[in-house]
């Protein structure tokens, strides 16, 4: 990794490694097809840290099996949307450094209030994507 100049986030990914080793990810337009292939290894017992921004609310919902993520607010405002067995917990994220945390095994997703900026920290081994269930 070249420590003489500074890095972006929007440019790239971490992969904090369970020997305590930081891998940095270069995003191009074949990083997420290869995440999802597999091709960038599974990602057992690692998180990936990354920084997205969003427009509009999430596409679908989101499981991690294998581990727990936190997501952070820097800008802008979004709602989580947790399923839990009592029926669907939202979290609102309306401040910089406000946090959710997301238990393993949670499906989730984010409508998104105008724009939000929000930096992920997620064990990504078998992260599982599907359409949205209807929800308030």
């Amino acid at each position: 990794m070249n420590m003489k100049q500074p890095r972006q986030l929007a440019n790239h990914c971490l992969r904090l490694r369970p020997d305590a080793r930081i891998e940095e990810l270069a995003i191009d337009e074949t990083f997420w097809p290869r995440l999802m292939a597999g091709q960038l290894g599974d990602f057992h017992n690692e998180y990936l840290v990354s920084l997205y921004e969003f427009s509009e609310n999430w596409p679908s919902s989101e499981i991690h099996p294998q581990g727990d993520e936190v997501v952070i607010l820097l800008e802008g405002a979004a709602v989580f949307q947790l399923e839990q067995a009592e029926g669907i917990h939202a979290v609102e994220l309306s401040q910089p450094g406000a946090y959710v945390f997301v238990p393993k095994g949670t499906w989730h997703t984010a409508k998104i209030q105008q724009y939000a900026k929000m930096l992920f920290i997620t064990a990504g081994e078998d992260t599982q994507h599907r359409p949205h269930r209807d929800s308030p």
